[in-house]
């Protein structure tokens, strides 16, 4: 048996870790080292933020233009150093205030509405306007308003109206995907990705402004992607749909963002939001709490390498590895979502789960030498850059962090507004 097995012991006598003030300490160290990690390297003068490699330091220029900056980075960094403003992060105000200026002044499209994917110091890299980009860009205006940025209204009215005039299918109950410039539409290909992330962004939206509008459309598009279809998939979520959202399993795109079969994460990622959802609505929804109970079981039983550990990338619809590399964030999303589900439910399996992932996290996913994550590992465990570059992102692993210090029945930006207990500092 090899250290990582899924079947090795892992006790779950006395109170749940995240109850354990030692382990919660621990927590905010972790997130604190993240946050230092990433502060200071990834401030690009010229605006926005700079990717970073392997060591935090930011990697070169792309061409003449500038480094090209794609707006799930922008929007994700703003969002967590509002999470950063919220613990007290000195330095943090400079990065928010940073990132909602280049929000507006070069993603945003102000000749046609909207918000490019990818920009550089002069042009659109990538004028594509995805929802996948514009649910972060509603998320970070949300965690802006919750910190008090003067400019959180204006984005949030922006691209709130963005998404419900040019993205919303109201039909379906769920988002379109992607657009050219002119908002032309660029094909049929519908996606749970993006509305995954609208989901969470709608649920921080409600929070931050009360309008319940946000948590209706939060409540559709998870009645849509898990009540009607990971139900039918045996509690797996199907990744892409045809444009009258049937499951289309023979779809094959990127590995980065659409890769084809099914992605455990997302799976994880899921029962996290589902449990959210289900406080936000005063716990009326109760298939919300038991599919999000069938989603995290089932992943664990399936998605779990029995060898080494880790959760697989992706699988085929035989529930068979097809992408065997470990990456960080469904190993992030397990963490967040053990932690949720064990503050609601006695079930030892949770906690048992939960101390696993974070086992794992601990041995081969956190960088000691350098600080963050490794992005990705081989089958041997070993750290790899097949799909990712560098240290890539601050937003997963943060959220691990901070997710169990936390009550479940919001985001980490709502639960941060009163402090930390005592006990954590």
């Amino acid at each position: 048996m090899t250290d990582d097995a899924s079947t090795q012991w892992v006790g779950t006598a006395g109170p749940r870790f995240a109850q354990r003030p030692a382990h919660r300490r621990w927590l905010l160290g972790q997130a604190m080292g993240l946050l230092d990690f990433f502060q200071h390297g990834s401030f690009n003068p010229a605006g926005g933020f700079f990717p970073l490699d392997d060591r935090g330091i930011p990697f070169p220029a792309a061409g003449d233009g500038g480094v090209v900056r794609q707006i799930h980075d922008t929007t994700r960094t703003v969002h967590c150093f509002a999470i950063a403003h919220l613990l007290g992060l000195p330095g943090a105000d400079r990065m928010i205030d940073h990132g909602m200026e280049f929000l507006w002044r070069r993603h945003r499209d102000g000749a046609h509405g909207g918000y490019f994917w990818g920009v550089d110091d002069g042009t659109a890299t990538d004028p594509k306007k995805q929802a996948y980009g514009h649910a972060f860009v509603l998320l970070a205006a949300s965690s802006a308003k919750v910190v008090g940025h003067p400019d959180a209204d204006r984005l949030l009215a922006d691209v709130t109206e963005i998404l419900r005039t040019r993205f919303w299918d109201a039909a379906a109950g769920a988002t379109t995907e992607e657009y050219a410039a002119d908002w032309s539409p660029l094909g049929d290909y519908r996606g749970q990705n993006s509305n995954m992330h609208l989901t969470e962004a709608l649920m921080a939206a409600y929070e931050a402004t009360g309008e319940k509008s946000y948590l209706e459309m939060a409540e559709s598009i998870a009645a849509l992607i898990i009540g009607r279809h990971a139900r039918e998939q045996g509690w797996r979520v199907a990744e892409h749909f045809t444009g009258d959202w049937q499951v289309d399993r023979d779809y094959e795109g990127d590995p980065t963002f659409r890769p084809a079969g099914t992605t455990p994460g997302h799976a994880l990622e899921w029962s996290r939001l589902l449990v959210q959802l289900w406080e936000l609505g005063d716990r009326k929804h109760d298939w919300l709490i038991d599919a999000a109970k069938r989603l995290f079981l089932k992943t664990v039983e399936i998605g779990w390498a029995p060898d080494t550990g880790g959760f697989y990338y992706t699988l085929d619809w035989q529930d068979r590895p097809a992408r065997s590399d470990r990456f960080w964030w469904p190993c992030a999303e397990g963490i967040c979502a053990g932690a949720v589900l064990g503050a609601v439910d006695p079930d030892p399996r949770y906690e048992e789960w939960y101390r696993r992932i974070w086992g794992f996290a601990m041995n081969h996913l956190i960088d000691h030498r350098n600080g963050g994550w490794f992005p990705e590992l081989d089958s041997a465990l070993k750290p790899v850059n097949r799909v990712f570059q560098g240290k890539p992102d601050l937003y997963h692993a943060l959220q691990a962090c901070l997710i169990p210090l936390l009550p479940p029945d919001g985001s980490i930006t709502r639960g941060l507004l009163g402090g930390l207990p005592a006990t954590d500092a």
